[in-house]
Order: structure tokens, then C-alpha cells, then sequence
């Protein structure tokens, strides 16, 4: 199968969070199960060309943009570790500036700069005679491709046959631009956005919502999110629009790059270790208390670690941990190890509490990939309380290396993390229901109450260890949904 993919971030040449990761792996997965793909991406100015080893093809492509052409230069690279090709479409007039969307607010040519993407990618295909069975938009970012491949692009030989899947990793961010502007540089007829319309909600262009009616088939990064979006406020009022296309609308829960997360090979860890190892895990303990220049008081050497590596945002559940984590550092009863950056009254207030428990609360700002695999296999416990979670990959490395994820039972959350029974021995980790401080105070402390209390100890990190997010499952399901949506265009 042919497959192009298309998106704002592909990690490691652009990342902002899970997306990327995403939009890295299941390429990598497709092509090592037979596939033809090719990935599109911005050449932003942070990309290193020279790191990366990218080249410069000899392309000016035209892209038609309202009434008017413009032009973008084409470069080319591999995802690293395999032969996929990236093509990084380069304008210096949307991606010659720092960031990949703008902090906190956006640039205010978002518009401009992602609607761009999305038709170059169908000018650069053309170039390139690369002729897709399946285009795989993600986010709204690159959504009206799918308006486009059906209104624009119907009757090109090209991709008269190539169907259209829209993967939605977070219905928060949903594209909405003004009508005039987003209908003309698209190459729609005005006419088209109305009240009521596919493109329209709340009087302005909804890139989401036109991805969501024009797409063969609609995914969702996690069953139970699939649910949520669909029937509670998590559908940030695209529940209407996904309740008519519900029988398009699929939940395929993420999955981990096993060469990049793999607690028995990860590069990033001074002791690697099995879960028939798990004995070893203590090592990476007690070599990140030492990353953090903490005295080496045999004391104080078996106090349990919870680690969290996450944007410091209201979605996950940041407001509770603030309050309630003190309480537990003030008692001894544990370690918070933290690496995030997001919002400055997070930032501000995790630093104060290092400030405050110099040997409890280890705190760093801003993204180390080698700490975050070091966390995640130094972690007695990995905490996630979000508000939401349209599926989320930490808590799958947290399992996968052994650290017992507490978290709230939302979206993929619910997927993948199931309470603890010392009854029966089953479980992974442990959950609690509603928002609020006091039920994550709870779970927290019903946490604790069993590091290294046997036999259960052992269950939970055994069964943590046990399950298996590889990929591999991820992009095959996708390859069936690509199948489906091949059928609904014939």
C-alpha cells in the first residue's frame, strides 16, 4: 500500500509532544511490514539540515493558493534508522522563524502556514509522480487535505482512488480561522461556507470539523476517547458532527517504538533490566539521585520516586498535584521527580517546591530526552491525574519499564492502565474517578501503601512489564482502517 503522511510535527526533527512520536513510528512500522511511504513536514528553522542529513531537490513547485500561485522548495531526508523519505516543504515566508506554532496564543498566520502545507503536499506528490492509496492527515494542522483531495483533486488521475483518514490526537485544537481568508486560500468556492456548512462552526472555518466530514474514515488515538468525544464535553462541540459520522469514527489506541523504549536495550540507562531483572531497576534509582547531586544517606536511599515527564498544563491535572504533593513530601513518604515546561505559574511553583524539599521535590524545566527515559526507569511510580487524555504514551513507557502509573481513568488511561486487586493479583497501577484532590490524595496514598509489600510488590511491576504496546499492533490496525476507507471510495 502506498501511504503519504502528512502533519506539523515528526519526531526527532520536530516535537511538541505525542503527535510527533506518532507521526515517527508508524511510518517505521509500515515500511518494515511492506509499505511505500512517504512523510510531509515544514522545514522549520530549528531543523538542522546538516544533523539530518537533508538535500535539497531540484523542485520549485507551484502551489496554487487562492487566486494566486505560490512557490516552495523541496527537502529531503530519512527517517532516521530507516529509509523512509521525509519531504520538508520549505517557504521562508511561513517557516524561517523560531517555534513550530507560535507560543502559548499561535502565530496569527496559522492559517496561512498549515493550509500551505496541506496543498504543497499535493503539488509535491505530483512532482514526484507519487501517486498514494491513503493520505493519513493528523490534527488540524493538515485537515483540509481532506476537503481538498475531495473537492480539489477528485478528478486528478493521480488521486482519483486515494482515499482520506483523519486521525484526531486531541479535539482542543481545532483550527478555527476566519471564513473568507481560510475558503480562498484553500480553493474553495466561497459559497460553500454557510451556517450549518461542513467547513462552518460558530461562525468561523473549523479545519477539525472539515476533516472530520470530508475524511473516508475518522480515527482517534484510544477507544474510550473515541467514546468520550462522541457523547461528554470532550468533544469540544464536534459532538454533533461526529455522531453523524460515528460509523466512520474509529478508537485505535497508540503505540510505543520498542527500539526507542525498551528498558532491556534504552542507550539512555546506565543498567538495563528485564522485568525477570526488575531487581536492576534500583540501580537507575539510585544513579538519578546522584544526576540530582543528592547526599547518598543510606536513610534516605529507599524512599520511593514518582516521576512525571509532561507539559505543566490544566489538561494534566497539574492544579491537583499542587494540591496535594506536598503533603507527602512533607512527611518523607516519597520523591517527586519532575521534568516539564508549560505554563508559567506551573514552572514557577515547581521550582519554588524544589526550593522548599531540596531532597523530595527534584524538579528540572524544560524537555531532556535522556532524563526522560532516566525517570522512567528510575520511578517506583509514574503519576498522570489529567483532566483528559485522548490516549497518552507516557504511562505506556512507564509500564513498559516497570514504574507503577497512578492516573485518572480518562481516554487512553482507561485503555491501558487497570486498578490493582490484591485479592486476585491483577491490575498494573491505580486509579481514581473524578477530578479532584482528595480521590488523587487517595490513590496516591493507597500507592504507597504497597512499595515492596510482598507478595504484591512484585504482581504489580510483573504485570506492569507484562503488557505490550508495541507499534507493530498500532500500524496494522491502521493498515486495516486504510483497507476500509479504500472500500467506502469504491
Amino acid at each position: 500500500m502506498k501511504i503519504l503522511l502528512a502533519a506539523a510535527e515528526v519526531s526527532p526533527f520536530a516535537k511538541i509532544g505525542g503527535l510527533a512520536d506518532m507521526t515517527a513510528a508508524l511510518p517505521k512500522a509500515w515500511k518494515a511490514a511492506g509499505h511505500d511511504v512517504v512523510v510531509f513536514l515544514p522545514l522549520y528553522a530549528t531543523i538542522d539540515k546538516e544533523r539530518f542529513g537533508l538535500q535539497k531537490l531540484p523542485l520549485l513547485v507551484d502551489v496554487p493558493f487562492g487566486s494566486w500561485t505560490e512557490y516552495a522548495t523541496v527537502w529531503k531526508g530519512m527517517l532516521p534508522g530507516t529509509d523512509v523519505p521525509v519531504y520538508f516543504v520549505a517557504s521562508s515566508d511561513y517557516y524561517e522563524r523560531p517555534g513550530i506554532y507560535g507560543y502559548h496564543e499561535g502565530f496569527q498566520d496559522n492559517d496561512r502556514r498549515f493550509i500551505f502545507l496541506s496543498r504543497a503536499a499535493f503539488e509535491v506528490c505530483r512532482a514526484i509522480d507519487f501517486a498514494p492509496d491513503v493520505i493519513h492527515a493528523h490534527d488540524y494542522h493538515t485537515a483540509t487535505m481532506m476537503p481538498m483531495l475531495k473537492v480539489l483533486y477528485r478528478q486528478d488521475p493521480l488521486f482519483c482512488t486515494t482515499a482520506g483518514v483523519y486521525t484526531i490526537h486531541n479535539m482542543a485544537y481545532q483550527g478555527m480561522f476566519d471564513p473568507a481568508r481560510a475558503m480562498e486560500f484553500c480553493g474553495f468556492d466561497p459559497a460553500e461556507w454557510y451556517t450549518g456548512s461542513w467547513y462552518e462552526y460558530e461562525g468561523a472555518f473549523n479545519a477539525m470539523k472539515a476533516g472530520i466530514m470530508f475524511a473516508d474514515k475518522i480515527t482517534t488515538v484510544s477507544p474510550t476517547y473515541a467514546e468520550e468525544i462522541r457523547w461528554t464535553p470532550e468533544g469540544h462541540g464536534m459532538q454533533s458532527a461526529l455522531q453523524v459520522r460515528g460509523g466512520d469514527l474509529i478508537g485505535v489506541l497508540n503505540g510505543i517504538d520498542p527500539d526507542e523504549w525498551n528498558p532491556e536495550t534504552d542507550e539512555h540507562l546506565p543498567v538495563r533490566y528485564s522485568a525477570s531483572q526488575i531487581d536492576r531497576k534500583e540501580a537507575n534509582k539510585q544513579a538519578l539521585l546522584r544526576m540530582f547531586q543528592l547526599p547518598d544517606d543510606e536513610r534516605q536511599r529507599d524512599i520511593p520516586v514518582i516521576g512525571m515527564v509532561t507539559r505543566l498544563t490544566e489538561q494534566k491535572g497539574i492544579m491537583l498535584i499542587t494540591q496535594v504533593i506536598e503533603s507527602f513530601l512533607q512527611d518523607g513518604e516519597c520523591r517527586f521527580v519532575l521534568l516539564g515546561s508549560g505554563e508559567s505559574r506551573f514552572e514557577n511553583y515547581f521550582k519554588d517546591l524544589a526550593y522548599r524539599y531540596p531532597y523530595h521535590a527534584l524538579i528540572k524545566t524544560g524537555y531532556d530526552t535522556a532524563l526522560s527515559h532516566m525517570i522512567q526507569a528510575a520511578s517506583d511510580y509514574y503519576l498522570m491525574p489529567s483532566k483528559f487524555e485522548p490516549c497518552g504514551l507516557t504511562q505506556m513507557f512507564a509500564l513498559t519499564y516497570g514504574a507503577v502509573p497512578i492516573v485518572r481513568a480518562t481516554g487512553g488511561l482507561a485503555d491501558t492502565v487497570q486498578q490493582y486487586d490484591p485479592i486476585t493479583f491483577s491490575g498494573n497501577g491505580f486509579m481514581f474517578q473524578r477530578l479532584m484532590a482528595d480521590d488523587l490524595h487517595a490513590s496516591m496514598t493507597d500507592a504507597l501503601r504497597t512499595y515492596k509489600r510482598e507478595p504484591h510488590w512484585t504482581s504489580l511491576r510483573i504485570n506492569a512489564m507484562a503488557q505490550d504496546f508495541s507499534i507493530a499492533g498500532t500500524a496494522q490496525r491502521y493498515i486495516d482502517v486504510f483497507g476500509w476507507a479504500q472500500q467506502s471510495r469504491r
